[in-house]
């Protein structure tokens, strides 16, 4: 499974990497995005997959910051 793991990048960077991320990896579905306990990073991913269209599963509890991505 393909991941893209946000620790360490700028919120400003964010909506670029998850783009690629997604487009150049999507016959490898599902993908991991790690956010990690940022909530704000959370925000801005699941921003970029809406706007895409992506399907996608939100971690819950322990898995708060991991975004699996079912659909592009």
């Amino acid at each position: 499974m393909e991941k893209l793991d946000l620790h360490g990048v700028r919120h400003h960077e964010v909506d670029l990497m998850v783009e690629n991320f997604i487009f150049l990896n999507q016959e490898e579905i599902p993908l991991t995005i790690i956010c990690g306990g940022s909530s704000k990073m959370v925000e801005l991913v699941m921003t970029v997959l809406d706007r895409t269209g992506s399907e996608y599963l939100e971690g819950k509890g322990l898995d708060f910051g991991r975004i699996t991505v079912i659909k592009i």
